[in-house]
């Protein structure tokens, strides 16, 4: 794929790509060093919460057993809408009424699953999502002061193989993907989607972010609505759209700010156009 070379173009000093097939999780297309480990930042989100759904499969806990504040369960925590404050553990609003992204609520699910099965919750991650995906480069930092929201480390080639497990699930059974990536929970609420400012309505499933309607967006203006994922603020970010069966992951040394809301969408528009030009 040539519309991956992009990335040389980009004002950072270095960043890797790859582009996952759906159908069969192949590579398509991959640039930049592969397994150089960059921090995730909030990329880290998507990992924790199919650690956690594993949990669920597992019955180490139920997505509406109480967890946070008061009134607040799994499935709240997993959506951003359990009413934690972003950085600190501390209600801001009643559970269920308000989207309010939250590092804070991530590390309570992580304390939560850890709790519930008597193992710290870094390597309940890497021995039920990390390792069965071999995912050798990849851990969660215990030492990063949000772990389980922004304290992930990982490369190209480990999220790529993220990124097919989530096209094609091996760890998790089918219909729990879908709950958590296309399903909104608790749709209507709305809330501001960090930098890219407040969006009617603010759609997400279970620790993943769904397209929708949103604008503007980090993901392309032909990603379709479908399209989820999630971004991170070290400059990563880790999309799948269903609708063109292919997901895409883009790590960088630099900090997501107007850099990143301007090449983001026009690589993720060219990945998709030179996909649809192939077919």
């Amino acid at each position: 794929m040539q519309s991956v070379r992009m990335i040389e173009d980009w004002p950072v000093k270095t960043a890797a790509v790859a582009v996952v097939r759906g159908a069969d999780g192949a590579l398509l297309g991959a640039h930049g060093p592969q397994r150089h480990r960059f921090q995730l930042a909030s990329v880290t989100k998507p990992l924790t919460a199919y650690a956690a759904l594993v949990a669920v499969e597992e019955g180490v806990f139920e997505l509406d057993d109480p967890a946070g504040p008061d009134g607040a369960t799994v499935r709240h925590l997993l959506s951003h809408c359990s009413g934690l404050a972003f950085d600190e553990p501390r209600a801001m609003a009643a559970p269920g009424t308000r989207r309010l992204y939250s590092n804070a609520g991530f590390d309570v699910l992580a304390d939560t699953v850890a709790k519930a099965s008597g193992i710290p919750f870094e390597r309940y991650a890497a021995e039920a999502v990390f390792q069965p995906l071999g995912m050798t480069d990849t851990v969660i930092d215990p030492a990063h002061r949000s772990p389980a929201g922004a304290g992930g480390v990982s490369t190209a080639a480990d999220l790529a193989l993220f990124a097919a497990e989530l096209q094609a699930p091996r760890l998790l059974h089918p219909s729990t993907v879908a709950t958590a990536t296309l399903e909104v929970s608790f749709p209507g609420l709305s809330g501001v989607l960090p930098g890219f400012g407040h969006q009617r309505p603010n759609d997400w499933g279970l620790g993943f972010e769904i397209r929708d309607g949103k604008s503007p967006h980090w993901t392309g203006a032909t990603s379709s609505p479908a399209t989820f994922g999630h971004f991170g603020q070290s400059g990563t970010f880790l999309w799948v759209d269903p609708v063109a069966g292919v997901a895409c992951v883009a790590l960088a040394d630099r900090n997501f700010g107007p850099w990143a809301a301007e090449v983001w969408p026009a690589f993720t528009d060219a990945v998709l156009a030179e996909l649809r030009g192939q077919r």
